[in-house]
């Protein structure tokens, strides 16, 4: 049963603009509870929104039939398949080639000790997402930068720079793909995804792609699966549910290997099977399997918001530029020329009261940006950019 047919009133078709700023900050996760209450908060990757019913009625009865063991199963994997089956035309998600991980960072962690050891490389494209530097250089992984070229698109001569230098001494290595990208919200098209296999291939990189804003892609881009491009047989992605439907806190995501990787994923320790929530499995199932009109709605009004902020971004915020994103719901402001010196985020904080993510912590490239999170109502969305203009001065 779809989302829409539990609650046909339109307000569910919108479900970014369901919440008031009251309640919201009745939330106690983390984007409402960082900084005092007269802070606008756009920094970390929460959404604004009410959970889809099917989710609601999913967990709720779990708990009260006292359904609150370990996960086990392949209703996660299988409610994949048919999303992606629908969504992407794809039919990758071979049951018996994936296994539940707690989280996709976790995941990633567990595939990249399968694939490389202690003193290897791992390859990323700056800038990217901050726990891409910590997790692989706490697990004793060197990071090479490949950074993004012009238009925030993977630069292939980079890559292959960062690929022959990651391979040096015959060592193994390992590329961690972000796609589509955070944050610049860049949606690789399927030439630059056959493009990173083939080099992957010709210096023998295992490639792991971070797909966990894949449902989140915006009209006019097309999510394309890492492993569905020629070359790839032989990669690994991870996906979750947590991103697109509001599930960060009811821990869960799939590992999928390619026809070639099936036998390496078999290695994950059993041990990490007791990871993942089983509310969260059921949580993530039932978004997956019921909740595609819902996943529309949002998308209508990230697409909304999108447009929204490009048109405030040229009127009101003079010296900051902007590319609206593809993809998630983060969009990658370069303030560079605004005169806010080199922490552009704390001066938003602590003179326009708006929490953004500061962008030298996602390596080469990201010193002078902020990410700013589009997942709110556009009227929290404009008053934070009215705040932002404030602490710029006259446009």
């Amino acid at each position: 049963m779809s989302c829409e047919e539990e609650h046909p009133d339109s307000a569910e078709k919108a479900p970014l603009r369901r919440l008031s700023l009251t309640e919201l900050r009745r939330r106690t996760s983390a984007k409402w509870r960082e900084y005092p209450p007269d802070v606008l908060p756009l920094w970390v990757a929460e959404m604004d929104v009410p959970l889809p019913a099917p989710v609601v009625r999913a967990v709720t009865e779990a708990v009260r039939r006292g359904d609150t063991g370990y996960a086990t199963g392949e209703g996660y994997a299988a409610a994949l398949d048919g999303f992606a089956r629908r969504r992407w035309g794809w039919n990758g998600v071979v049951a018996e080639r994936t296994t539940v991980v707690p989280d996709v960072m976790q995941g990633i962690v567990e595939v990249l000790k399968l694939v490389t050891g202690p003193g290897d490389t791992v390859v990323v494209n700056s800038p990217v997402y901050p726990p891409f530097y910590s997790f692989v250089q706490h697990m004793d992984r060197r990071v090479v930068e490949a950074p993004l070229g012009d238009g925030h698109r993977i630069d292939p001569a980079s890559l292959e720079r960062a690929f022959r230098r990651a391979v040096a001494g015959g060592r193994r290595a390992a590329h961690l793909l972000c796609s589509p990208h955070n944050p610049t919200g860049t949606v690789h098209t399927r030439q630059e995804l056959a493009e990173v296999a083939a080099l992957a291939n010709t210096y023998g990189v295992r490639v792991v792609a971070d797909e966990i804003h894949a449902p989140l892609v915006l009209p006019g881009a097309e999510f394309v699966p890492y492993l569905s491009v020629p070359g790839a047989e032989r990669a690994f992605a991870l996906l979750s549910a947590s991103k697109a439907w509001h599930l960060a806190g009811l821990k869960a995501a799939v590992a999928v290997a390619g026809p070639g990787a099936a036998e390496d994923l078999r290695r994950i320790p059993p041990e990490v099977s007791h990871g993942p929530s089983h509310l969260g499995v059921i949580a993530h199932t039932a978004a997956l399997a019921h909740c595609d009109d819902w996943l529309d709605g949002v998308l209508a009004g990230l697409d909304e918001n999108r447009r929204l902020l490009a048109e405030l971004v040229r009127r009101r915020l003079p010296g900051i530029r902007h590319r609206p994103p593809q993809g998630t719901y983060l969009a990658w402001l370069d303030c560079r020329t605004g005169g806010l010196g080199e922490d552009p985020a704390a001066v938003f904080l602590e003179r326009g009261r708006v929490a953004l993510t500061d962008g030298a912590g996602f390596g080469t490239g990201g010193a002078g940006h902020v990410r700013l999170n589009l997942a709110t109502s556009p009227e929290v969305l404009t008053e934070a950019v009215e705040r932002m203009a404030a602490v710029l001065g006259p446009a």
